[in-house]
């Protein structure tokens, strides 16, 4: 992916239709996920909180940065409290194109 829209229309196209093997194949190995108050270290453990994450829909509404770092803020909306919700997911990526943090929070 050569842009910071391809890097956020990429993870949103696969954390959208709940192929877990798809998602995961978007991080490295020693990735980062800062959600909810909580960090998730390595491919293991992002792989357990996705898999406690409810379907959910994303609607992506604004995208900055580079292919390597960039944000993107996305109102998401599913069976969970206070949906639906706009937050911001910034991400970095390493060489290969693999994320290697990715820290989600609200939107300002």
């Amino acid at each position: 992916m050569n842009d910071a829209r391809d890097v956020a229309a990429r993870y949103f196209a696969a954390a959208a239709d709940g192929d877990q093997e798809r998602y995961a194949a978007l991080f490295a190995d020693d990735a980062v996920v800062r959600d909810d108050g909580r960090t998730h270290r390595g491919l293991a453990a992002v792989r357990r909180w996705r898999g406690e994450v409810p379907a959910v829909a994303y609607d992506l509404r604004e995208v900055t940065g580079t292919a390597g770092a960039c944000r993107a803020v996305a109102a998401v909306s599913g069976d969970f409290p206070g949906s639906p919700v706009t937050l911001r997911f910034a991400f970095e990526r390493d060489a290969r194109g693999k994320i290697t943090l990715l820290d989600i929070e609200p939107a300002p």
